[in-house]
C-alpha cells in the first residue's frame, strides 16, 4: 500500500531523496494477493472446514490451506517495502500522519459500519431471521462480539507503521542490517531465504505451541491471531530492510538470483506445502484422535507452516519479477483499486454467501459448491471494484483510497 504525499513538506523533508519508482512486478504481485483474499473468501463457506453452506468441495480445503499459509505474511512483507524510503522522505510526523488517513480512517469505517453490515447476512441465516441491522449494530458494539473480518489487517499494520517509525528514530541499524543481507542476496538468494526461514521458526514455533493456531486476541474490534503475532513483524521488518536498499542491487532484482533461479522456489514450495497436506492427512486418517495431537504432529506442523511461508512469499515474488515485469497484465486495471476492492469485498461476499445459502443447481453438492463459490467470487470482484472506483472519484478520496 502506497504513502500519500504532501506538498506542505518542511525544506529538508522536500529535499530527501524521491520515492522509488514504482515496480510493476511487486504491484502486481500485491494484487496478485488482493486477489487471493477474495477467492479464499469466496470458496470458505464451500469447505470441508468451514461448511457453512449444505454443499462443500474439498478442493476448496486446499485453496484455503494454500492461502492462510501464506499470503498475510507475504502482505506484510509487500506493505513494508516503500516503508523505509517514505520515512526518510517525510519524517516521522508526516509519515504518520499519512499513514493515519490511509489505514486508521478505513479502520474505524470498516470497524464501525462495513463489518456489522457484512455479519449481518451471517446473523440472519444462522441466529436470527428477524433482527434489523441497528438493533445487530447496537448489540455488535455493546455487548459484542465485535467481528473485525479481514479489517483486522488494517489496523494491525498501522501499529506496524507506528513501530517501524520508533524503529527509525531509535534502532535504524536493525533495518540497515537487513538491507546488507539483502544485498548480499542479490546472486544469493538462499541467504535471504533461510535468514527468513530461521527466523520464522524462531519467532513462530514457540507461539504457536503455546497458543495454538485457533486462539485471537481481540478487544473490541481490535483483533489479531495470537500465534502470528510475530509472525507478521517479522515479515515487515524484513520488507522494511528490502525496501532500504536499491531492488536492482538487492534480492529482488530481476535480473538476481531469486528470479533467474524460479524453478527452485517453486520446487521448495511445492515439497513444503505437500509436508502440510501429508501431516493433515496423517491427523484425520491415522492417528488415533484428531483432537488430542500428539506433540511430535504439532511440532512438525508447525516446522512445515513456517517452511511453506518462506519459500511461497519468495516463489510468488520470483515468478513475477521473471514473468511479469514488463509490458502490460491482466491486473493493472485492478492496481489503483486493490485497497478499497479489499476494504469492501466482505460485505458482498457474506451478502451473496447468505442469497445462495439452501439452493441447489443440479444432484451434485460439489458442482453446485463450485458454482456457488465462483458466482461470489466474480459478483464479488465487481460489487467492490466499481464501488471503490466510484469512491475514488470523489474528491480527496485517493488520499484513503
Amino acid at each position: 500500500m502506497t504513502s500519500i504525499s504532501h506538498t506542505a513538506m518542511p525544506a529538508d523533508v522536500r529535499a530527501a531523496p524521491k520515492a522509488k519508482a514504482r515496480n510493476a512486478a511487486l504491484d502486481r504481485a500485491r494484487t496478485f494477493i488482493t486477489m487471493l483474499v477474495l477467492v479464499h473468501h469466496s470458496v470458505i463457506a464451500y469447505t470441508y472446514y468451514g461448511h457453512t453452506d449444505k454443499q462443500s468441495f474439498l478442493g476448496f480445503d486446499g485453496v484455503v490451506l494454500f492461502n492462510d499459509s501464506f499470503f498475510m505474511a507475504a502482505m506484510f512483507f509487500l506493505s513494508g517495502l516503500f516503508v523505509w524510503p517514505s520515512l526518510k522522505r517525510k519524517g516521522t510526523g508526516f509519515f504518520l500522519r499519512d499513514r493515519w488517513w490511509r489505514l486508521g480512517l478505513p479502520f474505524i469505517v470498516c470497524a464501525v459500519f462495513l463489518m456489522p453490515l457484512a455479519y449481518w447476512a451471517v446473523e440472519l441465516e444462522l441466529h436470527d431471521p428477524n433482527i434489523g441491522f441497528a438493533a445487530f449494530w447496537w448489540r455488535t458494539i455493546t455487548s459484542g462480539p465485535w467481528e473485525i473480518g479481514p479489517a483486522w489487517f488494517v489496523w494491525v499494520l498501522l501499529a506496524l507503521d507506528v513501530i517501524a517509525a520508533l524503529v527509525f528514530a531509535a534502532a535504524p541499524g536493525l533495518v540497515e542490517a537487513i538491507g546488507r543481507l539483502s544485498l548480499a542476496s542479490y546472486t544469493r538468494a538462499h541467504l535471504f531465504f533461510w535468514s527468513l526461514l530461521i527466523a520464522s521458526i524462531i519467532v513462530y514455533v514457540p507461539a504457536v505451541l503455546y497458543f495454538g493456531a485457533a486462539r485471537w486476541f481481540a478487544i473490541g474490534p481490535i483483533a489479531i491471531q495470537a500465534s502470528r503475532m510475530l509472525l507478521y513483524l517479522l515479515y515487515f521488518l524484513a520488507g522494511m530492510g528490502v525496501g532500504a536498499v536499491p531492488f536492482d542491487k538487492g534480492v529482488l532484482a530481476a535480473d538476481g538470483g531469486l528470479a533467474r533461479r524460479w524453478p527452485f522456489w517453486l520446487a521448495a514450495t511445492t515439497v513444503s506445502y505437500g509436508a502440510i497436506v501429508a501431516l493433515i492427512y496423517v491427523k484425520h486418517g491415522v492417528l488415533p484422535d484428531p483432537n488430542n495431537l500428539p506433540f511430535w504432529w504439532d511440532l512438525a506442523y508447525a516446522l512445515a507452516f513456517a517452511s511453506y511461508g518462506a519459500a511461497q512469499t519468495l516463489n510468488v515474488l520470483a515468478l513475477f519479477l521473471r514473468f511479469d515485469n514488463e509490458g502490460s497484465s491482466i491486473l493493472d486495471p485492478i492496481r489503483d483499486n486493490a485497497y478499497g476492492i479489499y476494504l469492501i469485498h466482505y460485505v458482498p461476499v457474506l451478502w451473496l454467501q447468505y442469497a445462495l445459502f439452501g439452493l441447489s443447481f443440479g444432484p451434485a453438492p460439489q458442482l453446485t459448491a463450485i458454482i456457488k463459490a465462483v458466482i461470489v467470487f466474480v459478483l464479488t470482484l465487481a460489487v467492490s471494484w466499481a464501488a471503490t472506483a466510484a469512491l475514488r472519484r470523489i474528491p480527496g478520496a485517493t488520499h484513503v483510497l
